[in-house]
């Protein structure tokens, strides 16, 4: 069993930058960031495998970067040109089995999950 605990999340104008953090407890292989807003369907915004190896979702290509420490086992996302658009709980997902093949976007693609980590961003 692996948990996964977020942070990094706040209230931030327009613009804005911030930088979530996920501590895993364990051995990690392909890692992502979700994120879900209020009566939207959860989405898949980026992954990324233990080579570094990554993806990002359309929605925030050039504005999110997502990295990973292996040492420390830790998952980072790093968000730039913040928009209100962008206010969401944001999860981060992990699983064992296999680097990031396949339909990364997806829940059904991930085995553990963190509590999540609200982001708010003003105009």
């Amino acid at each position: 069993q692996v948990q996964l605990v977020e942070s990094g999340g706040g209230s931030v104008q327009s613009g804005g930058s911030l930088r979530l953090s996920c501590a895993a407890s364990g051995y990690t292989n392909c890692m992502g960031w979700f994120r879900q807003a209020p009566g939207k369907e959860r989405e898949g915004i980026a992954t990324i495998d233990r080579l570094s190896s990554t993806r990002h979702a359309d929605s925030v290509k050039g504005r999110f970067t997502v990295s990973r420490d292996n040492a420390m086992n830790t998952l980072y996302l790093q968000m730039n040109s913040l928009k209100p658009d962008d206010t969401a709980m944001y999860y981060c997902a992990a699983r064992i089995w296999s680097g990031c093949s396949g339909s990364w976007w997806a829940d059904r693609s991930y085995q553990y999950w963190g509590q999540g980590t609200q982001v708010t961003v003003s105009v």
